[in-house]
């Protein structure tokens, strides 16, 4: 099985064969540490966490970059409202971003790779431009001519005259050749971070620092660039034309993959909707296992829409497998003896498929009903007597094997602790339902919920579990 990726440039799937045998780089856009991160980010960064554990389990070396822009336009103006530095307030975001994605188990970056220290690079790509003859001078900045570059848009299949309705970020200024130039070095205004150039005093534009940064590591060329979506145009192709240019050299990225968009209720997230969730209020009232979880459970590139039902469907999937690993360690060595042939093959076929959709684009989803099928099954077996302690311990070894890419199987938070005036009350309707005092029994059972606890008659007395609630600003969205 040879591994397949759909690569955005080319818009089919490319048998993966990096640069360099094994040895693989890849970069993904980075935040802008201006705010929290948001559920959108964490959408992207968890997909290439796996993605990255995924082909490091196959043997490859990956070299993962990512950047983070420390100084922008955006950061500016928020330091401006809140009256501090604008590396104040970067690195705080910086360090709150940092946070959630260690809560998240995004833990596969090799190298984060601050806009602010890299300064010198950046300056350098500018002035190998400039003597190309790719830019112009403006009152505000030095521009890239995107009609200077005659493969420009061929990434988002646009064209330089369809990219006249684009500005790069707030790079919108009368005097450029074409709308859709963009600034590589800005002129500092008062009060604003500034550096030295030869172009005066000023800041880097917001493309030029991700060139920058994956030449000083990767060179001119490399094997992967990630990011999501609505940063294929103009993001991606801004910096496309500025290496290519720079180099001489075609393509800059050999594949390139771009996550699906989330939406709330199937509405763009924004903060004037209602529906602005941060990672940082997600966890508040959900686990991070969760978040990880649904966003693994969809493809990487389809769009996921975040909803009452995605979270619900999803914790009740993450106790179907925490029951069935727990059927599994409670199988004794007592049942020890040879497998037997159906589940061995089984676990085979499970295996070779779950294997087959991940070497088909990362499809988690394929490979995650698998996971089901081997649950619904394995369940089906273990009542059945037909699994022995050496069929648990061949699959809960699969199981790890693919826990250490996605981080969600085995991983659980604290068991709740369930209050002593609640047990009371389950107590007392045990009690009522042996005299088949059901309406008692029913008065109690809305006693419990309304203190927040479900309660769940079971074959020997009954399960207490505690109510699932959706996070403020999900339940506020419209």
């Amino acid at each position: 099985m040879v591994l397949k990726i759909y690569n955005t440039l080319s818009r089919k799937k490319d048998v993966f064969k990096p640069g360099k045998s094994k040895a693989v780089s890849l970069f993904v856009c980075g935040p802008t540490v201006y705010d929290f991160s948001h559920l959108g980010h964490a959408r992207t960064y968890i997909a290439f966490d796996f993605i990255v554990k995924y082909l490091r389990q196959e043997g490859f070396d990956v070299f993962y970059l990512q950047n983070i822009t420390d100084i922008d336009d955006k950061i500016i103006k928020r330091a401006g409202e809140k009256k501090i530095k604008p590396e104040i307030l970067a690195k705080r975001f910086e360090k709150e971003y940092r946070k959630d994605m260690k809560n998240l188990k995004v833990d596969s970056v090799t190298k984060y790779a601050r806009a602010t220290d890299f300064i010198k690079e950046i300056i350098s790509q500018v002035e190998r431009l400039s003597k190309k003859g790719f830019t112009y001078r403006i009152k505000d900045g030095i521009y890239y001519d995107i009609s200077k570059f005659k493969r420009y848009g061929k990434l988002s299949k646009r064209t330089a005259l369809q990219a006249e309705d684009a500005v790069s970020r707030i790079d919108e200024n009368r005097e450029k050749k074409n709308k859709g130039d963009f600034c590589l070095w800005k002129i500092s205004k008062p009060g604003e971070p500034k550096w030295k150039s030869p172009f005066g005093y000023g800041r880097p534009g917001w493309h030029i620092e991700d060139t920058a940064i994956t030449e000083k590591f990767f060179g001119s060329q490399y094997d992967i660039h990630g990011g999501a979506r609505d940063l294929i145009f103009p993001h991606h192709e801004a910096e496309i034309a500025q290496m290519e240019a720079v180099s001489g050299k075609s393509p800059l990225v050999k594949y390139w993959l771009h996550t699906g968009f989330l939406t709330v209720k199937g509405t763009k997230m924004a903060k004037s909707l209602g529906n602005f969730i941060t990672v940082r209020d997600f966890l508040k009232d959900h686990s991070a296992r969760l978040l990880r979880f649904l966003v693994i459970k969809s493809h990487y590139r389809s769009p996921l829409d975040y909803t009452e039902n995605l979270i619900l469907q999803s914790e009740r999937e993450l106790e179907r497998i925490d029951e069935f690993v727990d059927k599994l360690k409670n199988i004794n060595n007592r049942t020890k003896g040879k497998k037997e042939k159906y589940t061995e093959k089984l676990l085979e076929r499970v295996s070779n498929e779950f294997e087959e959709s991940m070497k088909n684009d990362f499809n988690t989803p394929k490979a995650l009903s698998r996971l089901f099928e081997l649950i619904n099954k394995g369940n089906a077996l273990i009542q059945e007597g037909r699994f022995n302690w050496v069929d648990s311990k061949e699959t809960l070894g699969f199981l790890e094997k693919i826990d250490r890419i996605f981080n969600f199987i085995f991983w659980r938070g604290p068991a709740k602790k369930i209050p002593s005036k609640i047990l009371k009350l389950a107590g007392q309707r045990e009690q009522y339902r042996k005299r088949r005092n059901w309406e008692k029994a029913d008065e109690i059972r809305k006693k419990i919920k309304g203190l927040g606890w479900q309660i769940e008659d079971v074959k020997r007395g009954f399960k207490l579990k505690k109510q699932r609630r959706l996070c403020k600003d999900f339940k506020d969205a419209s």
